[in-house]
This record gives C-alpha cells, sequence and structure tokens, in this order.
C-alpha cells in the first residue's frame, strides 16, 4: 500500500530500465525508495545490447534470472568498412574468448527487459511503487518535496530523476544541458533471416552511418540503422517487402533471405550532456544524465552504471547515517560519473565523425586506426575491456 506520509531516503522519478534499476539497486542496500512512474505497457520492440558489466549487476540483483532465456548471446564483434570509399578500412574482429569471456554480453527485447524489472521491483517490501508522475518537484534545504498528478505529496532526501531527455528533475535542479543535433537518424526493426547468426554481431559502417545487425534468440536480428534522416525516413516508409529487400542487400546476404518483422522505429539522434550530473538534491541517471547515438551499444549501459553508482554512494552514505542528498554525497556521485560519460561522449563522437567525414587524412587516419586494432593484440584487447566497461569501474 502506498505511504506517501513518511520521508524516503530516495525517490526516483522515472520507471524506464535505468530508473528501475536505480530503485531495485537502493532499495537492496535496505535504503526506503519511493518509485513514482506510470505503470504503462512497453510499446515497441526495440532490444538493447547488454554488456557484461550491466549483466553482472542485473544478476546481482535478481533481475537476470527472470529474463536471461528471453536474450542472445554475443560472442564476436564483427565491423566491416562498406563506405565504398577509396580508403578503406580492414574488417576487424573482436571475439569474447581472446579477453577469456564466453560472451561480451547478451542482446534482449526492452519489453523482457522491462517486465522482469517490474516483478523484481514488486517483490521489495522497502520499495514503494506510486503509479503516477510528478507535477511539481520542489527542492528544499533538507529534503524535496514532490507532488504527484493525483494530489498525493511525497518527501525524500535525495531525488533520482530518471525521466528521460526532458527532465523535469534536471530543471528543478537547475541543471543545464548542452545539446547537438547529429542530423543523422536511426531506423529499428526486427528481422528473421534464412542463416544463423551464430552469436555475431555485424557492423557495417556506411558513407552515413553505422547499420548492425545484433543477434537475438533463433534466426532473428534486431537492426539499427544509421543515416542521413533523410534517407532514414526513405527507409522508414518502404513497404515490409521492399525494407526487407533493402536490409538483405545492406547485410550482404550474410544472413541469408531476410524478412522484416512487424513494427519499426525512428528517432533522431543528438549527443546530450548536463553541466552537471547532481544538483540540489537530484541526481541524474539515464537519458536524463546523457544521451548517445546508438554506436558501441553505449546508452542503457552507461545508464545502469549510473544507477549502479548512485545506489552505491547513497547506500553507503545512508549506512553510515550520512544525509544521501547532502552536497558531499552528490559530488560523489558527480566525480563517479564524470569521466565515464565524458570518454564515452568523445569516443562515439569521433567514430561517427571519422566515419562521415569526406576529408581524405581522416580516412587515412581512420583506416590506420582499425588496421591497428585489427592486426595488434594488446590493443585489440583493450578496446574490448574498455568497451564493456572503464577499466577503473571493473571489479575483479
Amino acid at each position: 500500500m502506498n505511504d506517501a506520509s513518511q520521508v524516503y531516503d530516495a525517490a526516483v522519478i522515472g520507471g524506464g530500465p535505468a530508473g528501475l534499476t536505480a530503485a531495485i539497486a537502493l532499495a537492496a542496500t535496505g535504503a526506503k525508495v519511493a518509485l513514482l512512474a506510470r505503470r504503462v505497457p512497453y510499446a515497441d520492440n526495440r532490444t538493447t545490447a547488454l554488456l557484461g558489466a550491466s549483466t553482472d549487476l542485473l544478476e546481482r540483483l535478481e533481475v537476470w534470472p527472470r529474463c536471461r532465456d528471453k536474450a542472445a548471446a554475443l560472442r564476436t564483434m564483427r565491423l566491416v568498412d562498406d563506405t565504398g570509399r577509396l580508403i578503406r578500412a580492414p574488417e576487424v574482429r573482436f571475439t569474447s574468448d581472446e579477453i577469456g569471456l564466453e560472451q561480451f554480453g547478451y542482446n534482449i527485447d526492452n519489453r523482457s527487459l522491462m517486465v522482469a524489472l517490474e516483478e523484481r521491483a514488486a517483490g521489495l517490501s522497502n520499495l514503494t511503487r506510486f503509479d503516477d508522475e510528478a507535477a511539481t518537484i520542489d527542492p528544499q534545504d533538507a529534503v524535496v518535496t514532490i507532488h504527484t498528478g493525483k494530489g498525493e505529496q511525497l518527501t525524500a532526501r535525495l531525488v533520482i530523476g530518471a525521466d528521460g531527455r526532458q527532465s523535469p528533475s534536471r530543471e528543478a535542479a537547475g541543471i543545464g544541458i548542452s545539446r547537438r543535433d547529429l542530423h543523422q537518424s536511426a531506423l529499428t526493426f526486427n528481422i528473421t533471416h534464412s542463416r544463423p547468426h551464430n552469436g555475431i554481431s555485424t557492423e557495417f559502417h556506411t558513407a552515413q552511418g553505422p547499420c548492425v545487425f545484433v543477434p537475438l534468440p533463433g534466426n532473428r536480428c534486431s537492426v539499427v540503422w544509421v543515416s542521413a534522416t533523410r534517407e532514414a525516413e526513405r527507409l522508414m516508409s518502404l513497404s515490409d517487402d521492399e525494407l526487407s529487400e533493402a536490409a538483405e542487400t545492406q547485410s550482404h546476404s550474410i544472413l541469408g533471405r531476410v524478412q522484416v518483422e512487424a513494427g519499426r522505429n525512428i528517432f533522431p539522434l543528438t549527443i546530450e550532456r548536463p553541466d552537471q550530473f547532481a544538483s540540489h538534491r537530484v541526481a541524474l541517471v539515464g537519458e536524463s544524465a546523457h544521451v548517445v547515438p546508438p554506436i558501441g551499444a553505449q546508452g542503457l549501459n552507461m545508464g545502469l552504471r549510473d544507477a549502479a553508482d548512485i545506489a552505491d554512494i547513497a547506500g553507503s552514505a545512508i549506512s553510515l547515517g550520512e544525509d544521501p542528498g547532502s552536497p558531499a554525497v552528490l559530488a560523489r556521485y558527480q566525480s563517479a560519473r564524470r569521466a565515464d560519460v565524458a570518454s564515452r561522449l568523445i569516443a562515439i563522437d569521433v567514430a561517427n565523425r571519422s566515419l562521415l567525414s569526406d576529408f581524405l587524412p581522416m580516412q587515412s587516419l581512420r583506416a590506420v586506426g582499425m588496421h591497428l586494432l585489427g592486426s595488434f593484440g594488446p590493443l585489440r584487447r583493450l578496446a574490448m575491456r574498455e568497451g564493456l566497461a572503464p577499466t577503473w569501474k571493473r571489479v575483479s
């Protein structure tokens, strides 16, 4: 039963994967947590490639066993230069066994992941769910007061803003954001195919952006096709048969005959980063804290690291008798997230710019870089490990 009269250690606003994970992780430390999020059916068929550290976190939180059977293992990452340019990079393959892993991670449909998260959240007695949304968020000296759309009032010492790109939590904390439009869009859809994928994720680098085919259970893949916005809109407008043919052509028929499944999505790509990750008793996670294009499967994996960090830092503070929303605690979260997010944004931006560039020296540099990755084992293994999780975050 909801109890809005108590003061919560933390209130999580937003019920996407990052918000639910933050709420579960913090409740698992023993904190009193409120989750303010509408219960709505997950509407689309998008998928997420969860890299090793993310599945480890979900395993610890008793979420992963609830959805593991809906996921496909990712054992090989294959990068193919399909730009057709005079200067092209060699193909690069990353294999998980080269760094002692059975797989880099798993690809799972977001709907199954959300069901597992919701089930786990419902089983935590110190996590109170409010099926509502925030009407006002008022950070004060000692607490944050939240008025819900249904007229309830919640009070918490810390607010975790997981309320998306237009984050009201971020606005309430007075945190500014820098935003850059990439003039690209991503078309996402799922396919069935006649040949097995063998756990290989193949990313074709085109002159307009990457097109990646990521394994799903069975002879199925999810496709994320990044291109100039006008081209993405053209692809979106194709019939299923026409898009199936286009996807088969783009994949060079490596998966055999391709058939597009029902349901597709298109969204414009931006890079967004806040001026701070926390302020005025509000800590940001997920797309409230960063928006990146779907390159290198970093977006939600970064959001889950946000969730893990705020839960660890705030949970530790509470156990030591500290105020989890104090400036000192928020400064720890800021320090924990700054380098990770900055390094990912820079790497993704550079990779995207180098792919799109018509400047011959840039194309040459990219080709040399890819050649070094492909041929120099220590560099390749370092890149694989850093792609899974930052070195300073990795737990042995």
